[in-house]
């Protein structure tokens, strides 16, 4: 199995922690990533978005001019949609943009997408990531100190993490996730994974 360093919240390392092959060795699957990715992009869609047809706009029901005999060409209402206030032809109209993705496909996007991250070096392990007030300066501190500057993913232990989490909230390009939510769509977004050991072990348990 891979070995990784494990820091601590002063950035100094203290140990190793063992990386599951099957989650971060695993051989990359661009297009299961890119599936899983629209997915989860199509899910964030509300789906709201209205026109009104000509059946919906209001007014129109009396005919603008006889049929025949202006000279001009055969009108039936003001609401069709070549007049100015009429309805709109073929527009949008609420609807679903969810698209289904197996389990499988799921698992292999996100060892994929794990595995790439200890490729590149962005995988960082910290003992425990813990902060006892509510101080964004205390979180900036950490993230210096173990290299984490930037656009950063915080993956923290299921528990009481406020401190944490309500910390790094006022952070640009930061978040913070439990362990149990984490997806691939971020994992690739954030250029540092900052994982806490025990979230690690969760997560080497439930997918190993």
């Amino acid at each position: 199995m891979p070995n990784i360093n494990v820091l601590n919240m002063e950035g100094k390392v203290v140990g190793e922690a063992e990386l599951s092959e099957k989650i971060f060795a695993a051989e990359i699957n661009n297009a299961a990533v890119h599936t899983v990715v629209r997915a989860y992009l199509l899910a964030q869609r509300q789906g709201t978005q209205s026109t009104l047809t000509r059946s919906e706009v209001s007014g129109g029901g009396k005919k603008p001019w006889r049929q025949k005999g202006t000279g001009r060409a055969r009108q039936g209402s003001t609401r069709a949609p070549q007049w100015t206030h009429g309805g709109i032809a073929l527009g949008p109209k609420p609807r679903c943009y969810r698209v289904s993705v197996n389990k499988k496909l799921k698992r292999i996007a996100l060892f994929s997408a794990l595995t790439s991250k200890v490729a590149a070096n962005e995988l960082i392990v910290v003992d425990n990531i813990a902060f006892d007030s509510y101080k964004t300066k205390n979180v900036v501190g950490f993230l210096k100190a173990i290299g984490a500057e930037g656009k950063a993913m915080i993956v923290l232990p299921e528990g009481d993490n406020h401190f944490t989490v309500a910390s790094a909230a006022n952070i640009p390009g930061v978040i913070t996730a439990p362990v149990n939510t984490i997806n691939v769509y971020d994992i690739l977004k954030y250029d540092k994974m900052v994982i806490a050991k025990d979230a690690l072990q969760k997560l080497q348990e439930v997918y190993a």
